[in-house]
């Protein structure tokens, strides 16, 4: 039997010279969209540097989404990611921009029209999201919308460069001329960001500036620390938070760079005269230096939202009597000057025993931009949500029912009075330890009532007090040590504090929201023998 050979294709005109179609088109498309993101950025970042640094697209936005976050939402960003909630956020911001300026290159390689209407979008959000801001100036739409301008200019450039069939070598179109096209783009981005940052930076200045300022000497001095406020067990946190070491939760992307030659407090609403002080009045005034100890509505029990310093401020209650509010105020909604509001009861601003301060130091040294440079409140016995602004720039007297505040319009309460707590610092958490004689150490906390008493107990055993450290007043910390004896296995250390009007902490656990997380903080911790 004979086979005949398979029909072979019929050449067709046009034929000749044509290469097979290059593959990774898609691949080159997206990445044309990345590069004209970061371009993006990277001009938004010079104009934002020379409008206001606020305005950069990626913080406007950051800060936008912070605002619009529900308050559970939140609670569980900071809960889970603690003092890295914003480094959380601004990664889920650059994973949607990846997504997004990719899918941008793809359909403009496809339909031109399609990528263009994607970039421009991008550009609006960015630009309403600066326009919204409570510092927002007329041109803070700008930065996002010539940053949209130059990425759209970059995608156009780089998609006219991508391979296509049928090119010849030399024609600017090979994959080799995308390349150098791609790389002079990511050059471009790139300095063009690190420019921008640093042009934003020497405009501001605000660090040398803060380096440079000398702190007056505090009219009332704070009594000095009595020995043995700190137990001396070793992993226990020290009493005195270092600067660096201090717990930082606020909304701000970006820290506020605020000049003090052209900081003004300002105190109205209810009040019989307006008040309004810069920053040289409020440093020649009679400043009071007082330690306290703050600590964050977020905090979990057993968590580290919580920190001990030596501020140095002007008493509120000076200010306000200078404005002498009327009879039927009852609270101060204290303004940031990104926006950021907290309702403080006018009865804790004007407590003679209270000693809530506009501090302009902290452990010796200017306020630490992040912590509030050039001024922020500090307000004793008080969660940080309704008390501790930082940046501070506005004072208005007025009433619950006629104002709310950041946290309470998201859910939380209106008032926040810091709840008893305590807890075990040593030994860690699932840890293993000799059987027989242990330590337990840690600290406790009762603002404005002060710890009376400290317990633990192992398993289900009797309560036993712990020993107490020396006591500074009742507005900061005390540690404690309890020495017990850890039996073999896998063991639950459990503490209690009962502060000096007799209440001990419940044990109900409930979660931060509305007003405070309680309960007793316990750990296990598992006794091991050398035999």
């Amino acid at each position: 039997m004979t086979t005949s050979a398979p029909p072979q294709p019929v050449p067709r005109p046009g034929d000749a010279g044509r290469r097979p179609r290059r593959r990774g088109t898609t691949a080159l498309a997206a990445l044309a969209g990345l590069l004209a993101a970061a371009l993006t950025l990277g001009v938004a970042e010079v104009v934002a540097a020379v409008v206001a640094p606020s305005a950069a697209p990626v913080l406007a936005v950051g800060d936008a989404f912070v605002d619009l976050t529900p308050g559970w939402l939140k609670d569980f960003a900071i809960s889970t990611f603690g003092t890295n909630d914003k480094l959380a956020l601004l990664v889920g911001i650059g994973l949607v921009l990846v997504v997004l300026a990719s899918l941008a290159g793809v359909l403009g390689r496809r339909r031109r029209v399609l990528g263009d209407v994607l970039v421009i979008a991008l550009g609006v959000v960015g630009a309403v999201a600066a326009a919204s801001r409570p510092d927002a100036v007329t041109l803070s739409p700008l930065p996002s919308l010539v940053g949209a301008v130059g990425g759209l200019l970059a995608l156009h450039w780089l998609l006219d460069r991508l391979p296509r069939r049928g090119a010849a070598q030399d024609d600017g179109t090979s994959r080799r001329g995308f390349l150098v096209a791609a790389g002079a783009t990511g050059g471009l981005a790139v300095l063009s960001f690190v420019g921008g940052r640093a042009l934003g930076a020497a405009s501001r200045g605000v660090a040398s500036v803060r380096s440079a300022l000398r702190l007056p000497a505090p009219a009332v001095t704070a009594p000095p620390v009595p020995e043995g406020v700190d137990v001396g067990v070793d992993g226990v946190v020290p009493w005195q938070t270092p600067n660096p070491d201090f717990y930082r939760i606020d909304t701000a992307l970006t820290v506020p760079r605020v000049d003090p030659s052209t900081w003004t407090l300002r105190v109205h609403g209810m009040v019989e005269e307006e008040v309004e002080i810069d920053f040289a009045e409020l440093l020649d005034s009679e400043l009071l230096e007082t330690w306290v100890t703050l600590t964050c509505v977020s905090n979990e029990v057993g968590g580290d939202l919580i920190s001990n310093a030596r501020w140095l401020g002007l008493p509120v209650r000076e200010l306000l009597a200078r404005a002498r509010p009327t009879a039927d105020a009852d609270m101060v909604l204290s303004t940031s000057v990104d926006g950021w509001t907290a309702s403080t009861p006018l009865e804790a601003l004007v407590d003679d025993d209270v000693d809530a301060i506009l501090a302009v130091a902290m452990n010796g040294e200017p306020l630490p931009t992040e912590h509030g440079f050039p001024v922020r409140m500090v307000v004793p016995g008080l969660y940080g949500f309704v008390s501790a602004t930082k940046w501070v720039v506005d004072l208005e007297v007025t009433r619950y029912d006629r104002a709310t505040a950041y946290w309470t319009d998201r859910g939380w309460a209106e008032r926040g009075p810091i709840k008893t707590q305590s807890r075990i610092e040593v030994p860690e958490p699932l840890s293993r330890r000799p059987v027989g004689q242990a330590v337990a150490a840690g600290t406790a906390w009762a603002q404005g009532r002060g710890v009376a008493r400290v317990e633990l107990r192992l398993d289900d055993g009797e309560w036993q007090e712990a020993e107490l450290a020396a006591a500074y007043n009742d507005q900061t910390w005390v540690q404690w040590r309890f020495p017990y004896d850890l039996p073999e296995g896998s063991h639950t250390l459990t503490v209690r504090a009962t502060d000096e009007t007799g209440a001990t902490q419940v044990q109900e656990r409930v979660p931060p929201i509305p007003d405070g997380a309680s309960g007793w903080h316990s750990i296990t911790v598992t006794g091991t023998s050398d035999d």
